[in-house]
């Protein structure tokens, strides 16, 4: 009996020889999900700052008190990324992101039965505690359904979740409070969370794009794991934390004090302060959208993660930075308003590019658990940006004194994280050291 040759393996989408088929309709349809996901995380994050004046004045707490209340978002954030990170190598990122969603709405609810200090403080801890991992896993959820030279445009969509929470949330949340009050901006976020949760668990499953390749695990000398230890003390990762600090920084003060400086410093109403926060986000959106086509097609063409994620991360943050040191001193409206879009609106893209390169340096099962402890160390700034602000504002000779203090400091931060951002990102060079196996 004859036998005949037989046929060569299909290449999968990114180039593997045993990689799977990339499933168009699937892969896009959970892209669609997960930036709803980030759209309502967001939201819930910012409501508290939105709402800032009306219950500092109802609850007589001083700036101090507030910023320590906005503070207490972060007290298990980070340590809930980085435990929830390690846990998504054995659970489902479906069952993951459908407790987190779940107790997002829950947390909202405390503040409703009884309006005080305890309560506001009990619902952030609790919602920090859950949206603490949202980013990290919903990006390697997303990184599941889309190969690389495929995930420029999905990891950039599900960043500009946040610009368009912000962008949606700040007119409809201000609209909520100024129309209904305060409370009803908690209660309308608590039913956002609640009915995402339930769409997810039907409609969101795992994509095929978390393991390594057959062929790369069982080449020799090609480690399916890399110990943790040396993948954290890498310059490429140790660069992406540092961008994501620095981004962090601007994103924590945008959220808990941006809508209170444009109110009391630039003397805006409500709508118009609204309007503003919707701008910068609608910067942000624009830049996210425009870099993330281009990233494709650099990665696609062969041009390294550092010219196309590294450099522009650092450069993204550093700039912000040193928008955000000028425009407290700027004397024409306009100018400062451009400067403070700049500064709270530019560092956005360091979000999707800081886990582009570090999920480079990796292997695929390992890469939930990275995402965790970048984003665990990544998002301190949460924790400590606003209450230092509060501390300012009480301490300084004037807010705008204390404002300008705060900025200054965000400023020096940023321009830092920047520059040693685009030093130390170096994605083939630490993925050669490290040897692991080639990022799918």
């Amino acid at each position: 009996m004859s036998s005949q040759p037989s046929a060569p393996p299909a290449l999968g989408a990114s180039g593997s020889l045993d990689a799977p088929a990339f499933d168009r309709r699937r892969a896009w349809l959970v892209t669609a999900l997960i930036v709803t996901f980030m759209i309502v995380n967001f939201a819930d994050k910012s409501v508290l700052g939105l709402a800032a004046d009306p219950i500092m004045a109802e609850l007589d707490i001083s700036h101090s008190a507030y910023g320590l209340i906005s503070s207490a978002y972060s007290i298990l954030f980070s340590l809930s990324g980085l435990v929830v990170g390690f846990c998504s190598a054995r659970i489902s990122s479906r069952v993951l992101l459908f407790v987190m969603c779940l107790v997002w709405g829950l947390a909202q609810l405390p503040v409703l039965i009884v309006a005080a200090v305890p309560t506001l403080v009990a619902g952030r801890i609790l919602l920090g505690a859950a949206e603490g991992p949202a980013t990290p896993i919903s990006m390697h959820a997303l990184y599941k359904w889309f190969p690389v030279g495929r995930r420029g445009l999905p990891s950039a969509l599900q960043i500009s979740g946040a610009a368009l929470g912000t962008l949606i949330a700040a007119p409809v949340v201000t609209w909520l409070i100024t129309r209904f009050g305060w409370r009803s901006a908690f209660a309308a976020l608590a039913v956002m969370s609640l009915t995402w949760s339930v769409v997810w668990w039907f409609a969101g499953h795992d994509g095929p794009y978390d393991r390594p390749p057959v062929r790369v695990r069982a080449e020799a000398g090609r480690p399916a794991r890399v110990p943790y230890r040396r993948v954290l003390l890498c310059g490429t990762v140790l660069g992406s934390v540092t961008s994501a600090f620095g981004a962090s920084w601007a994103m924590a003060l945008s959220q808990a004090w941006l809508p209170s400086y444009l109110r009391n410093e630039l003397t805006m109403d409500p709508g118009t302060v609204a309007a503003v926060l919707s701008s910068v986000s609608a910067f942000s959106f624009v830049l996210l959208l425009a870099l993330s086509p281009l990233v494709d097609l650099m990665t696609r063409r062969g041009v390294s993660l550092r010219l196309s994620s590294g450099v522009p991360q650092g450069l993204a943050v550093g700039c912000a930075g040193v928008a955000m040191a000028v425009f407290p001193f700027a004397g024409s409206l306009p100018v400062r308003l451009g400067l403070i879009t700049v500064a709270f609106g530019a560092h956005s893209i360091a979000f999707p590019l800081h886990y582009m390169t570090a999920a480079a340096v990796v292997p695929a099962s390992q890469r939930g658990a990275l995402f965790g402890v970048v984003a665990a160390t990544g998002t301190l700034p949460g924790l400590l940006a606003p209450s230092l602000t509060g501390r300012l504002l009480d301490t300084a000779p004037s807010a705008s004194a204390g404002y300008a203090q705060s900025f200054a400091l965000a400023a020096a931060v940023m321009v830092v994280c920047g520059a040693v951002a685009a030093c130390c990102i170096r994605p083939a060079r630490d993925a050669a050291r490290l040897g692991a196996p080639q990022a799918r």
